[in-house]
């Protein structure tokens, strides 16, 4: 998985790419370090990008909401397709996390 933040039009984007696995944990710290320096109340995560999420990297979603609820920012989940919506609708976490389609 890749990742890069862009600041556009006042809103912050962290846009992932790639397959977000298991194996990409170690880089989930990075993208906290992003979250928390950005000045932004609302952060956009986008997804349209990312071509696969297995379980560990629906739990980094997670992390990453609760990451940003201890910072008082809205995380708002975009762009998700394919096998990464059917992936996020089938955990559910438009229960806990805002996703846009």
């Amino acid at each position: 998985m890749e990742f890069k933040t862009i600041r556009a039009n006042g809103v912050a984007e962290i846009r992932l790419s790639g397959r977000m696995e298991f194996t990409d944990h170690d880089r989930l710290p990075r993208i906290v370090t992003e979250l928390e320096q950005l000045p932004d109340s609302r952060v956009v995560l986008d997804l349209s990008e990312l071509q696969f999420i297995d379980s560990a990297g629906l739990g980094m979603l997670l992390i990453l909401q609760e990451e940003a609820e201890s910072l008082n920012k809205k995380l708002i989940v975009r762009g998700a397709g394919g096998d990464v919506k059917r992936s996020i609708e089938l955990a559910r976490l438009s229960e806990i996390i805002t996703i846009e389609y």
